[in-house]
């Protein structure tokens, strides 16, 4: 349902709020060093007494722009009538406010909040205040989606900022190493002098390019200029020449791990295992060269954040048939005879999988993405049971199914929009947003004031305190989306928040 915007146009004062969140391990702590700064001439000091004057003559660089000329474009991969969203999400905020919140915000939360993070970044939208287009906030979207893993995305942004710009570059870079797509990334950087490449870049991709010998020499040279350190010589030299180092034992843990790194170590056959890597690492496993396990389980992780869709999740699980039994080969046999029951349009063989692969995927935490898959499959056949009502409530078609059902319990008339009979705690809490609880005034005012993007960064952290027990901030987090016209949101974050067993 698109979001039915109202213009707000009180003037009232938005009032700061300190985020709640410790700042997750971001991407650019991981981030190779691709790239290295061009260098900038010192500034002397001033000397006792001395006034403050020109050391040259010349005529700084300014920029100019014509009052009349056209706004930047704003960037994001979807439009307003996609999302809803207001091209002026960030134009009433600072870039200071709002990249440690983009930065802070979670992605080890429920399903429905994991993709209204998630459109918040894609949203095409203006710059901050004073900003441009691909500043700060831009960086920090990307940044954000290297986080959760959504390569593909991030790629996609990343191609709508100025691509030889170092700091994007380096992004595009690891995204490409991290994708298989290497050799495009290193062909830009032969061409493109202004990308600064460090010099372990310069050797990997030189190699990459099939001049292993222009790649020794300048390894020999810099080794010896002292320019590359001893750890990156030793994983050089042995990526430039393995043979050479065929009998030597395996090279100590990197102390500081990039896509560089990583890429590197898996040609020279000490590849690295992906499971306790940032989620981005994961990606490496969905390529056709790793084994089916491994594709299996960086997709499960990745569809358990909302990195990958429901479809990529899928097309693994039913790419071809299990040799082996226990654990995620289980899992894959039990989608694998639903979904041939599905096929043949056999309800009683499809409700009997059904028993089995639901609690299978409950187990691995992707009941969303099994629902998004399966859910109007399981409607068209016309199947019955508690099972098949819950996959339906956690599936697209939510309101449809809950109105289908014969029963009114309180998760049902809350699908629908007017949950009544509560009788938890959670579920008063719940119930009071969709009477007449009012939306927190702090986030009212600032989607009124149009900083409505940096309302709805804060509205996570509400939230997530509703989930850990704070049901005050629960009906506020709810409400405030009701408010601002996310109903689908408040719907789906509340079931999930019912039905899902997910810790605070």
């Amino acid at each position: 349902m698109r979001a039915s915007w109202v213009i707000l146009t009180l003037a009232c004062a938005a009032h700061p709020m300190a985020a709640q969140q410790a700042s997750p391990l971001s991407a650019i702590d991981w981030l190779s060093q691709s790239v290295v700064a061009l260098p900038v001439e010192p500034v002397p000091a001033l000397k006792p007494d001395e006034q403050p004057v020109a050391s040259t003559a010349d005529v700084p660089q300014v920029t100019v722009t014509a009052l009349d000329a056209p706004a930047p474009a704003p960037i994001g991969l979807l439009s307003n009538d996609i999302t809803g969203l207001p091209a002026t999400l960030w134009s009433a905020s600072t870039s200071d406010t709002l990249v440690p919140l983009m930065r802070s915000a979670r992605t080890d939360t429920l399903p429905a909040i994991q993709d209204l993070l998630m459109t918040l970044i894609l949203a095409e939208a203006d710059a901050p205040t004073g900003n441009r287009a691909d500043g700060p906030l831009f960086l920090a979207r990307i940044d954000k989606l290297l986080d959760i893993g959504a390569l593909e995305p991030a790629m996609a942004l990343l191609e709508q900022g100025d691509s030889l710009r170092p700091d994007l570059f380096r992004r595009w870079f690891d995204v490409a190493l991290l994708t298989g797509q290497e050799d495009a990334a290193c062909k830009v950087m032969g061409e493109s002098p202004s990308v600064a490449p460090t010099y372990p870049a310069r050797i990997f991709c030189t190699a990459r390019s099939g001049d292993w010998s222009a790649a020794a020499l300048t390894l020999n040279t810099h080794r010896v200029l002292g320019d590359i350190s001893a750890e990156e010589e030793a994983l050089l030299s042995r990526f430039l020449d393995p043979d050479l180092y065929e009998d030597e034992p395996p090279l100590p843990a990197p102390s500081r791990l990039s896509p560089l790194v990583f890429r590197m170590r898996e040609a020279i056959g000490e590849a690295m295992a992906t499971q306790r890597l940032p989620n981005a690492f994961a990606h490496a496993d969905l390529r056709s060269t790793t084994g089916w396990k491994s594709q299996l389980e960086a997709s499960e992780r990745l569809a358990r954040l909302g990195a990958v869709s429901e479809k990529v999740l899928f097309g693994h699980y039913l790419a071809r048939t299990p040799a082996a039994s226990g654990g995620i080969w289980d899992r894959v046999e039990a989608i694998q005879r639903l979904d041939l029951a599905l096929t043949a349009r056999d309800p009683s063989a499809a409700a009997t999988h059904l028993e089995t692969a639901w609690p299978a995927m409950k187990d691995a935490k992707l009941e969303v993405p099994f629902a998004r898959y399966f859910g109007q499959k399981l409607h068209e056949l016309e199947l019955t049971g508690p099972q098949v009502i819950e996959v339906g409530l956690l599936s697209s078609d939510f309101e449809l199914i809950a109105q289908a059902a014969p029963n009114q319990r309180f998760v049902m008339l809350l699908a629908q929009g007017a949950p009544s009979g509560a009788k938890t705690d959670r579920e008063i809490a719940i119930q009071a947003a969709f009477e007449d609880a009012m939306p927190p005034a702090e986030l009212e005012a600032m989607a009124r004031n149009g900083a409505l993007g940096e309302a709805i960064l804060h509205s996570f952290d509400t939230f997530n305190s509703g989930v850990a027990g704070d049901l005050t901030s629960l009906t506020d987090a709810l409400a405030f989306w009701r408010f601002i016209g996310l109903e689908d949101v408040a719907r789906k974050a509340a079931i999930q928040m019912l039905l899902l067993d997910r810790p605070s």
